[in-house]
């Protein structure tokens, strides 16, 4: 296998783990899961089997200790084959990352030894995509903390294990607190499931808490630093992996669309749909764009790795150039591929559909925009 991700040996030999469950798990079940809006159960069994949903614990607690360079490429290689399941995975990476960095013992083992799932439980319907300013409440109540919230739109709702929860803080000072919640809580609720356009996979659905208890040792940083936290850890992870989705995603949809104009012919004359010039001139296109966005994501993590200047402004960018981009090669794939790339039996149509979802996730493509070019001008990003 090659290695443009620059992972060491052990990361290496972790990634070809990861391509075979791609290939073995996966893709023979990504048709069905979007046909029936089914989450992905067996292919975390897969994952945890594999020791990939350790991933990025640290090797003190059984973790393997990789950082955000593998989970990147993991959720690129799972991307080629279902979005769903790569957002499942790139929100428990980012859960884990927070746990590993501010969870106590029980749980960081919880993920490194039990194989527990997580996901980020940010976005809600009183702030929607503007994450970092959380409506839902936290209360101290002697040795627990009780959470009131209407959450909207959580990945993995209801099907993982932990939810980092975000909320106003309990007594401190500042935007938010994050919290270690676990799916059975008594109190929390799922009012609907997820029946979207795409990423129909990913069991994505509001959760309403009133009064959820949960113990007070299961802050996740000091009340009132959520803040510090979501954009620490959080947004490098998030946005980093998120553009690793659009990444694979436009190689599975380029690679489905390439075989399709190479492989049926003509009958009149024995010509493919390659043989035209215009057809390769828009492949030829959806290629360059995709390796312009892999170059910038390969470069924002050397630039978070080596702590360069410009380190805030590629994250920033990173999601927005992977959504933005992955709209515009999509279309390219589905104007080649014409009629066939709408059926329902041609995998194209479902990289079409959940390609949408990304320019609208939290932080929105706009919103992005709006902060770039704060920075460009030297303004406040935040402010």
């Amino acid at each position: 296998m090659s290695n443009p991700w620059k992972l060491n040996d052990a990361g290496l030999a972790l990634l070809q783990k990861a391509d075979t469950v791609a290939r073995e798990v996966i893709a023979p079940a990504a048709k069905e899961l979007d046909e029936k809006a089914m989450f992905p159960k067996g292919t975390l069994g897969a994952m945890r089997d594999a020791g990939l949903l350790r991933l990025v614990s640290a090797k003190e607690v059984g973790g393997h200790g990789q950082g955000l360079r593998a989970a990147v490429a993991t959720c690129e290689r799972f991307a080629r084959e279902c979005a769903s399941t790569a957002m499942i995975t790139k929100m428990h990476f980012c859960g884990s990352a927070v746990i590993e960095a501010h969870g106590n013992m029980e749980l960081r083992k919880a993920i490194s030894e039990k194989g527990k799932v997580t996901t980020l439980a940010f976005s809600e319907y009183g702030s929607r995509s503007h994450f970092w300013v959380p409506v839902s409440t936290a209360k101290k109540a002697g040795d627990k903390i009780k959470l009131t919230a209407a959450k909207q739109l959580i990945t993995s709702a209801g099907n993982c294990d932990i939810y980092v929860w975000s909320s106003k803080p309990a007594a401190a000072e500042g935007l938010s607190s994050i919290w270690a919640v676990p799916v059975d809580a008594p109190g929390l609720k799922i009012p609907q499931s997820y029946a979207g356009l795409g990423l129909r996979g990913n069991a994505s659905a509001p959760i309403n808490a009133n009064d959820v208890e949960i113990p007070a040792g299961w802050a996740l940083g000091g009340d009132g630093k959520g803040f510090d936290i979501m954009m620490g850890i959080v947004m490098p992870w998030f946005s980093l992996q998120n553009c690793a989705v659009s990444v694979g995603m436009m190689e599975g949809a380029l690679e489905r669309t390439v075989r399709h104009v190479t492989k049926g012919k003509y009958a009149y004359n024995q010509t493919v749909i390659a043989d035209l010039p215009q057809v390769r001139g828009w492949l030829a296109r959806a290629r360059l764009k995709i390796d312009l966005v892999r170059g910038h994501l390969l470069d924002s993590l050397d630039a978070i790795e080596n702590s360069r200047p410009d380190a805030v402004m590629r994250v920033l960018q990173s999601k927005v150039a992977g959504a933005e981009t992955s709209l515009e090669v999509h279309d390219l794939c589905m104007r080649v591929s014409g009629g066939a790339g709408y059926r329902k039996d041609n995998d194209l149509e479902r990289f079409f559909r959940d390609s949408r979802a990304a320019s609208v996730m939290a932080p929105v493509s706009d919103a992005l925009y709006e902060f770039i070019g704060k920075a460009v001008c030297g303004m406040p990003v935040f402010g």
